[in-house]
Parts: structure tokens; sequence; C-alpha cells
């Protein structure tokens, strides 16, 4: 299927959102991404799948992200300008805004147990893979005007709200090196559309298209080939990097285990879960009152070479004591609401 000038008029109108707070698209992308950051951070801090898919629907993040790229490919500096402009000021605006709710949301334990948070501060190679595949589904959808009604599911699958509310929420409890995790799925994420947009335009023709009808005076030269080749490694090294961290969290998970269920085991207790996060333990338990003596796990984890590792045991009845490292006490965190 070629690609027309009517094509290229279709995307530019799509993508390219006009200057002015009161124009119609700056005004349906400022209010769909202020609503999609409430969303996502009250899915996040509620833990909730469901909240949070919803503001990935919403979310109008992706449209400047592919209007970078459509501007790169048919030369136009102002657009290109400008697209970059609304992709950094939005990322100041959701996270910002996230901080702010994560300062009157109610949390016990800095979402040390919470899977929303879990699951976007451990970026690893296999999602990027993920990334490049959902972007390059997002560029196809939108030069094939009858495919697009893909792009809800491609909304869902590239998370970008999503994880800068994760950045917001951390920072407010002062978790920043998760918080740098969290952005750095989020640029992984920008990457990978900016990457497969540029090459599925290319295949297309747009550029070449664009240039025939007079639409365009740059193109895809080297420098920004080389560019957008650099911004994908750029963010491959990080996150190979995190694959192993992760793979060395996985056997540190099972290390631990038999620890915390011979440790509750021997108080009538019950492990629910051991899950280990960016080398923290975090020890899910239930059982009958007493309760349990949590610094007796963390010298049993630090006899065994745990000594580097925070620990967090969520007890069912009970509460949150978070045993940082290189200690062998323990303390109850500070409810916030």
């Amino acid at each position: 299927m070629a690609v027309t000038q009517d094509d290229i008029s279709r995307m530019q109108t799509a993508l390219f959102i006009e200057s002015g707070w009161r124009s119609p698209s700056a005004s349906r992308f400022w209010v769909l991404l202020v609503l999609a950051t409430v969303i996502a951070t009250a899915g996040v801090i509620a833990d909730s799948t469901a909240t949070v898919i919803g503001a990935m629907i919403v979310a109008p993040l992706m449209t400047p992200i592919l209007g970078i790229t459509l501007a790169t490919a048919i030369g136009d500096r102002v657009h290109l300008l400008r697209s970059i402009g609304l992709v950094v000021t939005g990322v100041v605006v959701v996270v910002a805004i996230a901080f702010i709710i994560g300062s009157v949301g109610f949390h016990t334990d800095d979402y040390a147990t919470n899977t929303q948070v879990a699951g976007r501060i451990s970026p690893r190679l296999i999602d990027l893979l993920a990334a490049l595949a959902t972007g390059t589904v997002g560029a196809f959808a939108l030069v094939r005007r009858d495919i697009s009604d893909t792009l809800p599911g491609v909304a869902i699958a590239i998370s970008l709200v999503p994880p800068l509310a994760v950045v917001g929420v951390l920072l407010q409890v002062g978790r920043f090196g998760d918080a740098a995790q969290a952005m750095l799925l989020f640029l992984t994420n920008v990457a990978a559309i900016i990457a497969t947009g540029t090459i599925v335009l290319t295949r297309y023709k747009v550029r070449d298209i664009a240039r025939a009808e007079g639409l365009v005076q740059g193109g895809l030269g080297w420098r920004t080939k080389l560019t957008v080749g650099l911004l994908v490694v750029a963010v491959t090294i990080p996150l190979a990097v995190g694959t192993l961290l992760v793979a060395y969290d996985q056997f540190l998970q099972r290390q631990a285990t038999p620890l915390a269920q011979e440790w509750a085991g021997k108080n009538g207790w019950q492990v629910t879960t051991v899950q280990v996060v960016n080398r923290q333990v975090v020890v899910t338990a239930l059982g009958p009152p007493p309760e349990i003596d949590p610094e007796s796990l963390r010298r049993a984890l630090n006899d065994e070479g745990f000594i580097f590792n925070d620990l967090v045991i969520r007890l069912i009845v009970g509460g949150t004591r978070t045993c940082p490292a290189f200690q062998a006490t323990c303390y109850a965190p500070t409810v916030t609401q």
C-alpha cells in the first residue's frame, strides 16, 4: 500500500499539536495528559492493574513522540522542536502531579510490596524488545489507516504515563534509585517509538513523497540516522546491566526463601511471598499473635551473606518492618496519609 500526499497530511494533522494553550489539539493533549496522570497515579498507589490500564488508553504522550519521528522524516524543524518541547514538558508535568498526589496518598511501606511499582523499576532487554515491536505496530497503524483500530492495543502495550507516575511517587518517598529505573523504562519506550517510527516511515518512503510534493526541505541524513541509533544504544546498555541484576535478584530470592520459611515456621507463621527487587528482600508473612520477631530474620540473613541487602518484612497481622542493610534491628515506617 503506497503512501500518498493525503496520508502525509493526515499524519501531520494527527501528530502535530498546534501552538497555544487554547488551540483544540493543545487543549485536548493537556487535558487528557493531566487526567491520565491522575488515573495512573491512583492506580499505582492503589496497586490496581485495571486502573493503570485505563490510564494507558487515555494517555496522549505517544502523539508528540510520533510527531518527533514524522517531523524528522520530512525535515519540519518547527514541529520537531515543538514536539520535543511537548514531550519534555509533559514528562515534568506528569512527574510533578504524581509527586503531589503521592504526598497525600496512603502508603504504609513506601510501595515496597506494590506490584505496579515493582513491575516498572527493573527494566530489562526484553522490555526493549517488546517496546520495539509495539512501536513498530504503532507506526505501522499510523501509516496504514486501514489498521488504525490497533492503536488502543498499542497504547496499552507501550507504557508511557504509568512509569512516570511511578517516578513521581517514588521520588516523594525518597526511593531515588528506583525512580531512576522507572524513568529508564519510560526512555526505553520513547527510544523504541522513535527508532521504529523512523524505520517504518523510511520503508514507506514518506520523505521522498513529501519532497516530491514540495513539503520538505531536509530529511533523514546520516547524522539523524546516527542519532537514532545512538539513542537505542544509550538505553540498551543500562537495560543489559538491568537484565543481569534481575537475574541476580532471582538468585538472591532462591537463597532467601528457605531462610524466611524456616524463620516463620519456628514461630507458627507462614511465608506467603518472598521477593527480591533491586537487591531488597521483601518477605510477606501471615500468622497468629503474638507478633513474630523481625530481628531474628535479619540476623539469619546476615549470617548467610545478606548483610548488604535491605530487608522489608510485611506482616499481614502487625504491619511492616524495615530492616536496613548492615544492621540487626528493624523499625516500623511512619504511616503517612
